[in-house]
Order: structure tokens, then C-alpha cells, then sequence
């Protein structure tokens, strides 16, 4: 049995872009502020795409070569279709450098009938016009122009992605700016950090954007403890 928040929070989650959820999680002193999130060279295929939040369901893939152990698409689809939706799918490409996509148009409306709102991986994607017509996330290192050899090799193991190890099960939010993974203890308190993080900050950007700024007020301003 995997771990889930509530529709309400999902839905509040949705609404809150990738810097503030990550400063939020920071605000709640949970984990090292240089953990929980992928490295920049996992980035957001689609940059007008609005945040995406799902469950992740992890893989591997391998397009080098014509051998090697494979994983049946029935088997891959049911360990999907065991994960509460939304789903993000999270694989994780043995190939250095990558080679082959496995995510193009097939995959994408594939995972998108199973329930699936994008995916992540260290590998590539590619029919960028398609995929974005359909409106699945592509998180992604590279794009590739083939899907050469690739297959899955295994599934429902941990992967580690841009710096970020994931279980399947693990909750993600993903958008623009990119991959973080969102404590379950902390989630449905993110909503309420972000705000407090915001009112906060919004007391030295108005100064800064007074046509009345001075050096006093900036540094007046900067005298107000965090409320976090």
C-alpha cells in the first residue's frame, strides 16, 4: 500500500511553483538545503507547461545494446497501474552518454491513458510537437532523434536521477524550473509555509520597488526576523 495526500492537497500543490515548494520545504528545516532535488541538467522539456505533481513509478532503460534482460510491457504497466494516480514516471537511463528515447509520441499518450502526468529521466525524449500537443510532461537531460535499442530493464527499484534517489511511490513536483520530492510528513503544511514565506518577501520587494527606495528602508527591512 503506497502513501498518499489528500485531493485538497494535490490540488494546492499544483498551484505552487517549484522555487516555492522548494523554500518551503527549506522553511520547515527538514532535510539539508542541498538535498531533495534534481541537478539543473534535468530540465523541463516544455517551459509553458503549468507544475505537475504525481506519484513516481521507477524504471530502467538501456538503448545501446540489442541484449540484455527485458522487462514485459504488461508486467511495466500493472506495477503503473498499482500506484494511485497521478502517476510520474521516473527512469532511469544506464546509457553514458544516452543514446536512444524511449519517450516520444507512442509512449507519452500510452502513460497518459494510464494515468500518468509526465516523466522524468536521465535519458532522452523526442517528438517534442506531439508530446506538447498532448499535454504529458518531458523532463528530461537530452533529445534524441532515435530510439535506437531501448528497452526497459528493469522496473520498481530505487533510481537515482539528477542527484535525487527515487522510490517508486515517492511523491514529485515538477515544472519549469524542475524536480523536487515532496516530503509526505510535510505536505499538506506546504501550502500554508509558501504563503508565510511570500508575505514575508513581499515586505522587501515592495520596498525595492517604492519610487520612495532608500538604503535606510532596505536596511530597516532586512532587520525583521524570518517568521520561519
Amino acid at each position: 500500500m503506497y502513501q498518499t495526500v489528500s485531493e485538497a492537497t494535490l490540488k494546492a500543490l499544483q498551484g505552487i511553483d517549484g522555487p516555492s515548494i522548494c523554500n518551503a520545504i527549506e522553511g520547515f528545516n527538514f532535510r539539508p538545503k542541498n538535498r531533495g532535488f534534481m541537478l539543473p541538467e534535468i530540465r523541463s522539456i516544455f517551459q509553458d507547461f503549468p507544475p505537475a505533481v504525481g506519484y513516481a513509478v521507477t524504471g530502467v532503460i538501456s538503448a545501446n545494446q540489442v541484449e540484455g534482460h527485458t522487462v514485459g510491457r504488461e508486467d511495466w504497466w500493472d506495477l503503473i497501474a498499482s500506484v494511485p494516480e497521478p502517476r510520474f514516471i521516473v527512469l532511469h537511463d544506464i546509457d553514458n552518454p544516452p543514446l536512444g528515447a524511449y519517450w516520444g509520441e507512442v509512449q507519452g499518450n500510452i502513460h497518459k491513458a494510464l494515468g500518468a502526468v509526465g516523466v522524468v529521466t536521465d535519458g532522452t525524449v523526442r517528438d517534442l510537437d506531439e508530446v506538447h500537443d498532448l499535454g504529458f510532461q518531458f523532463f528530461a537531460k537530452e533529445v534524441s532523434v532515435s530510439h535506437a535499442y531501448v528497452h526497459l530493464v528493469d522496473i520498481n527499484v530505487p533510481v537515482t536521477i539528477g542527484g535525487l534517489t527515487v522510490n517508486t511511490g515517492d511523491l514529485l513536483h515538477g515544472d519549469k524550473h524542475g524536480v523536487s520530492h515532496i516530503p509526505f510528513e510535510l505536505a499538506d503544511r506546504i501550502p500554508d509555509m509558501v504563503q508565510t514565506i511570500a508575505d514575508y518577501e513581499k515586505k522587501t520587494i515592495s520596498v525595492c520597488q517604492s519610487p520612495n527606495f532608500s538604503m535606510e528602508q532596505l536596511k530597516e527591512i532586512a532587520k525583521i526576523t524570518r517568521p520561519y
